[in-house]
């Protein structure tokens, strides 16, 4: 019993990481209405760390389709072949280590009884690290004329260490990168 309740602090901790964050920054002088086609910037997309357990020309592939379709939704069109895009985009995939201190506190107190108030055990706590990883996409908006950025936006989540489907990978790099073009473009 004693062992659950000490492991229940650290689900509530790792449940509240699972929520997607999203961040998103932009240029407000610049007029994204302008803004009518898109191209990559090559390497389409750059790997942090460049290792060849992050690195995948599969999963390149999924981020590719899934910008290519939320930017479709979203009125911009690829630049034609040999033509010149109005803003050129840059993908990057970053697997960060990372580390948590959780401390439970069990044990110990004040109770009372038939026989008056009384001293319970000792409190005790516990302190464990929790080592984790944290991947974030980021999608990079650079205006083709001048090489500014012009709009970024990222989400990160929690590295699944079990094995995924080819479909619930490719479901997951659709769901981040619809959740960071969300407020494209920006009003």
């Amino acid at each position: 019993m004693l062992r659950r309740l000490a492991v229940l602090p650290l689900a509530l901790v790792l449940a509240a990481c699972q929520t997607p964050r999203v961040n998103h920054d932009f240029d407000a002088s610049r007029d994204f209405g302008a803004y009518r086609s898109w191209a990559w910037k090559e390497p389409a997309v750059q790997y942090r760390p460049d290792d060849p357990r992050v690195r995948s020309d599969l999963t390149e592939q999924r981020i590719r389709q899934a910008v290519s379709s939320q930017l479709d939704q979203r009125g911009l069109r690829p630049a034609a072949a040999g033509g010149r895009a109005d803003v050129t985009l840059q993908a990057y995939l970053i697997v960060d280590n990372r580390q948590q201190q959780v401390t439970t506190n069990y044990g110990g107190g004040w109770g009372g009884g038939y026989w008056g108030p009384y001293w319970a055990s000792p409190a005790m706590n516990e302190t464990r690290n929790i080592d984790y990883k944290v991947a974030t996409l980021q999608l990079d908006m650079l205006d083709a004329r001048d090489g500014k950025l012009v709009w970024r936006g990222s989400t990160e989540q929690l590295v699944n260490d079990n094995a995924v489907s080819p479909n619930e990978r490719s479901t997951v790099i659709q769901k981040a990168v619809n959740d960071i073009l969300s407020t494209y473009p920006p009003r």
